[in-house]
């Protein structure tokens, strides 16, 4: 089947059986699950089995956490209705109003949540069905694709190095490098896209999965054809259970469209993707844990060099693209290299997915421009904290970064050290605390995670981090401070320094950041 052919069928479906009829749109993600979004889901779809005049789709989540279960009428005139916070007993009044209900906007929560936002990945994600190709060709999915095959792989690799893309997984590499790297070195090649996404408060992959796979699947094909890897692998958290089933349903729907597997859309490239499950932890979002782990080896990194794009998965040269990532890839095709660098900061272009969560009143995940600062995520997107609460602590980065106070609030986002204290940005975690949570405790638990999850492989990491968390509780409990704060300051560097992976490396982070910030203090704890 060629592009053209693809495109034909979709608009013969979007125009023929489905044209005429209400869309009602529920959006089922893992987080809406627990409020009875796959309940109010089926209740739709029974409600509806008998009405000829309407359909029900489970779409994934558009980012607004807040307002889940979200429904969302589309009228065949145009009208649209937004339901928020559904719950079964409300479905027999949505199905009343079918046809001839007013127009409902969204809440202004919502509406406040989504302005100061620019969606580029995230745009659609609520809007389509996951597992239908044809609903995603109809708004221009696998166009990029379709363009790239026209091409040379050198030439997407030049279109992407020049947009300025930067990885989206924490470490910020420009991918196509990794693509021009693994190109210097003889086929078969791998392309393995990193969804373990183990970090807590971060959830920003597993919608991209849950809502748009297909966008995945889009840009890893191209990602695939420009490092010219015959072979993906999909390595999917674990516990992302809705994630890999849509990204599964979604492949099946793409390799029976031609859009997987030998001679994609009849360009001569062929390339099979495979859904693998993620071992368990934290570490194995370390990439050459990651290989370890599908390879049926122990969960722990090899020593570097080799590096992957050398000598990777099964000894081949080997890319390892993050999912946010890869993403970012059919847009920068589809709108051209100046238009994504118009969004952002010329330093680093294009937008971030931040995953925002904790003590404030719209907690959910939003798409902004790099360079945004905290405050506005925190106060123009997420709406500050509840109205008796004043923010005490801000974790950002997660357990590989650190924490902040409320007067750092104007720090940018971007790659990078956001300060000289140690915390980064990193994959884009932002968690809210209240006054009435310890700063020492934020720190102790995001240490206490890092010794948890470490695989033991190297002795710095595996000694180390859980004599942090002994020093961090020696000096909550207000004895020997100063030499407890010493041997912090001793153990953040040394376990930095010699740990074998970013694990090991970054777990000083929580405690300097503690340490600059709150070290007044501590004794207090």
């Amino acid at each position: 089947m060629t592009f053209a052919e693809l495109k034909s069928r979709a608009l013969q479906r979007t125009l023929g059986p489905i044209s005429g009829r209400t869309r009602v749109m529920v959006q089922v993600g893992q987080c809406s699950q627990a409020l009875g979004a796959g309940e109010v889901a089926q209740s739709l779809v029974d409600a509806l089995a008998t009405y000829d005049g309407a359909y029900a789709v489970a779409t994934g989540c558009d980012g607004a956490c807040f307002a889940a279960p979200q429904v969302v009428v589309n009228e065949p005139d145009g009208r649209t209705r937004h339901y928020s916070q559904v719950s079964v007993g409300d479905v027999p009044d949505i199905a009343a109003a079918l046809g001839d209900g007013d127009v409902l906007r969204p809440t202004q929560a919502q509406e406040e949540f989504f302005t100061p936002q620019h969606l580029q990945v995230m745009s659609w994600c609520g809007q389509l069905d996951p597992a239908d190709v044809d609903d995603y060709v109809s708004v221009g999915g696998y166009a990029s694709l379709a363009e790239a095959l026209s091409g040379s792989p050198e030439d997407v690799i030049d279109r992407v190095l020049e947009s300025g893309l930067q990885g989206r997984g924490g470490a910020y590499f420009p991918p196509a490098r990794k693509w021009q790297g693994a190109r210097s070195f003889p086929s078969p090649r791998v392309l393995v896209v990193n969804a373990e996404e183990g970090e807590p408060g971060l959830f920003k992959d597993r919608h991209i999965m849950e809502g748009l796979p297909h966008r995945l699947l889009e840009g890893a094909l191209i990602a695939a054809y420009a490092t010219g890897a015959s072979r993906c692998y999909i390595y999917i958290n674990a516990e992302a259970h809705l994630s890999a089933e849509r990204v599964e349903a979604a492949l099946e729907q793409a390799r029976n469209s031609g859009l997987v597997g030998d001679n994609i859309l009849e360009s001569g490239f062929s390339c099979d993707i495979e859904v693998r499950r993620g071992a368990g932890g934290y570490v194995c979002g370390e990439e050459t844990t990651l290989l370890n782990t599908i390879e049926g080896r122990r969960r722990e990194p090899r020593l570097r060099p080799p590096f992957p794009v050398e000598s990777g998965l099964f000894h081949q040269p080997t890319v390892i693209n993050n999912v946010e990532t890869l993403a970012n890839v059919p847009y920068i095709l589809q709108r051209g290299p100046g238009r994504y660098g118009q969004v952002g900061l010329e330093s680093a272009p294009g937008t971030k997915l931040i995953c925002l969560s904790g003590s404030v009143r719209r907690p959910g995940l939003a798409e902004v421009s790099m360079g945004t600062t905290l405050r506005q995520v925190i106060h123009d997107i997420g709406g500050g904290p509840p109205d008796d609460r004043d923010i005490g602590v801000v974790a950002v980065g997660g357990p590989s970064s650190g924490v902040l106070p409320p007067t750092e609030l104007d720090l940018e986002l971007k790659p990078g050290l956001l300060h000289p204290s140690g915390v980064v940005m990193g994959a884009g975690g932002v968690m809210v605390m209240d006054s009435t949570v310890s700063p020492m405790d934020v720190a102790r638990r995001l240490a206490a995670y890092n010794a948890a999850e470490s695989c033991g492989k190297c002795t710095p990491c595996r000694e180390g981090t859980p004599r942090i968390v002994a020093a961090l509780d020696r000096l909550a409990a207000g004895d020997n401070s100063a030499s407890d704060v010493e041997e912090l300051r001793y153990l953040s560097e040394i376990v930095g320094a010699a740990s074998l992976c970013g694990l090991g490396q970054m777990a000083g982070g929580p405690v300097n950041s503690l340490l600059h910030f709150f070290g007044d203090d501590l004794s207090a704890g």
